[in-house]
């Protein structure tokens, strides 16, 4: 399959890219660099978004500074 690579400005996780093979790669606001494959950072903490209001509302979840709990997982492709 085919991976679609995305670039951002923040972390997001949306129901419309899950099954898309998408690897994204984002810069936060510290100016550092991470890379995950979307798929892979969802299934993980699925739950976790599932009960978040926005995620819930709009299907989505961004974020453009913080990700302590993905990153200290090692489940991040690069950084």
């Amino acid at each position: 399959m085919k991976t679609n690579n995305l670039t951002t400005k923040r972390f997001v996780i949306r129901k419309s890219l899950l099954g898309n093979n998408t690897v994204i790669t984002f810069t936060n606001n510290k100016n550092v660099t991470f890379t995950y494959d979307h798929d892979e950072i969802y299934s993980t903490f699925q739950q976790k978004f599932e009960e978040m209001p926005c995620f819930q509302q709009y299907k989505s979840y961004t974020n453009s500074n913080t990700l302590t709990t993905i990153n200290n997982t090692n489940i991040l492709l690069s950084t």
